[in-house]
């Protein structure tokens, strides 16, 4: 318990620091450090210069078009990501890193179906860009939010600490194809990342709440593309496919960017 407490007072404190808007001078160096130390790429965002806090920096959103793919059978990449491990889940489990697994069931709790068959981690650094975009299009039925500890998910720490994803605060997404095939979205907590948002649920406070909470939709549909959320500061996505719904175009180690393919549609299963 006392571990849990940490870290997530440590987020906690770096969230208020991140989100306070201080004077132009100060705030201008300070992002331009973090861009400097950080070897951030602004190509595609606003000067540094420009932002009135290092969460307005973090939460940057695109300034150019990002192109994706639009193909029919096209599963895009949510992030801006380095793909840590992808492919079957075997005997219930996934992998976290190589040669660590964890159960889907415990870290999907009510969200779990035995009928999920591949997966995608996507871990995104405090230098990627930090929003994340529907991979698919997909009507979202349920979220659950599950409180959870704030341990760092970089490559470290996914290697030495046991069934971390299991222990961290997370937000799962169940999402389906126009056909009725399962795609979930599981968005992870870490160090450091005091908020993780839905754009269009904002009941979900991140950092704070102490129990499970589940929310459920009508009617909400969002297209391949769209904005999803953020993450202040950079953490984890999880993407579960249905059996027999894709084929991954991805490998462990593989950099993706938001907007490209990382999965297809196996012919006769959807047109989108």
């Amino acid at each position: 318990m006392r571990k849990r407490v940490v870290t997530n007072l440590i987020s906690k404190g770096f969230g208020k620091f991140a989100g306070h808007s201080f004077h132009p001078v100060i705030q201008k160096v300070i992002n331009r450090s973090y861009v400097r130390f950080l070897g951030l790429d602004m190509g595609e965002f606003k000067s540094p210069q420009s932002y009135k806090s290092l969460n307005e920096l973090f939460t940057r959103k695109l300034e150019v078009e990002r192109r994706i793919d639009t193909s029919e059978d096209a599963v895009i990449s949510p992030c801006d990501a380095l793909v840590t491990q992808c492919g079957d889940i075997e005997h219930g489990r996934a992998l976290q890193i190589k040669g660590m697994g964890y159960s889907v069931k415990d870290f999907l709790q009510s969200g779990y179906r035995n009928d999920l068959e591949k997966y995608i981690n996507f871990y995104l650094s405090p230098k990627d860009y930090h929003r994340y975009h529907m991979p698919y299009t997909l009507q979202i039925k349920r979220v659950i939010h599950i409180p959870g500890k704030l341990y760092p998910v970089n490559l470290r720490f996914l290697r030495k600490k046991v069934n971390l994803f299991i222990q961290n605060e997370r937000i799962i997404l169940e999402c389906f194809t126009k056909e009725g095939r399962a795609v979930t979205i599981v968005l992870v907590g870490a160090l450091n990342v005091g908020k993780m948002t839905l754009v269009f649920e904002k009941r979900i406070e991140t950092n704070h709440a102490r129990e499970v909470r589940v929310f459920e939709y009508e009617n909400l549909w969002l297209k391949k593309g769209e904005l999803l959320g953020y993450f202040k500061m950079g953490s984890t996505i999880v993407l579960f496919f249905e059996k027999g719904l894709v084929d991954l175009d991805v490998k462990p180690n593989d950099r993706v960017r938001f907007g490209q393919r990382v999965a297809t549609i196996k012919k006769g299963e959807e047109n989108e």
